[in-house]
């Protein structure tokens, strides 16, 4: 019997989440899991790395068995503008505050992507979604997050 490896990017993927997902699962075991009402410190890193091993063995089982594509271009424009737009949202947050940091980074992800126009709808639900991530976590949870920065007096 010839066991041969059809799709490497799958075997890739697949090594990936299987390493991660162990790696959870080694550090949360000594953790008290609790339940789902009251979780305990170990729920979550045992639960996503148990779903993140799982990911990674169905992909490891996938790559003996899809057809192999041609590995794709890697996309380092995309990759670069939101991993910027983190750095900038934690450059900009004190300064201006959680509005226009949220602003910035929510653009500049946005620009990563192909279909990307600067149009009134977006900006609609960009205002809709920062008012409430304001609401939410500002005032409802008590995040101790500027919503107006030091440039303007916060």
């Amino acid at each position: 019997m010839n066991i041969r490896i059809r799709n490497y990017q799958e075997l890739g993927a697949g090594a990936i989440y299987l390493v991660f997902g162990l790696a959870a699962l080694w550090f949360g075991w000594e953790y008290p899991m609790g339940s789902g009402a009251r979780m305990g410190p170990g729920y979550f890193p045992l639960v996503l790395g148990a779903i993140m091993s799982g990911f990674g063995i169905v992909s490891l089982l996938r790559a003996f068995v899809l057809g192999n594509e041609p590995m794709p271009r890697f996309a380092w424009r995309p990759l670069a503008l939101i991993i910027g737009s983190v750095v900038l949202f934690g450059l900009l947050l004190s300064y201006v505050g959680l509005p226009l940091a949220l602003a910035a980074l929510i653009l500049v992800s946005a620009s990563a992507s192909e279909n990307f126009k600067l149009e009134w709808k977006p900006f609609v639900g960009m205002a809709i979604l920062i008012a409430l991530c304001a609401l939410v976590f500002v005032k409802a949870l008590g995040v101790p997050l500027p919503l107006y920065g030091s440039l303007f007096g916060g």
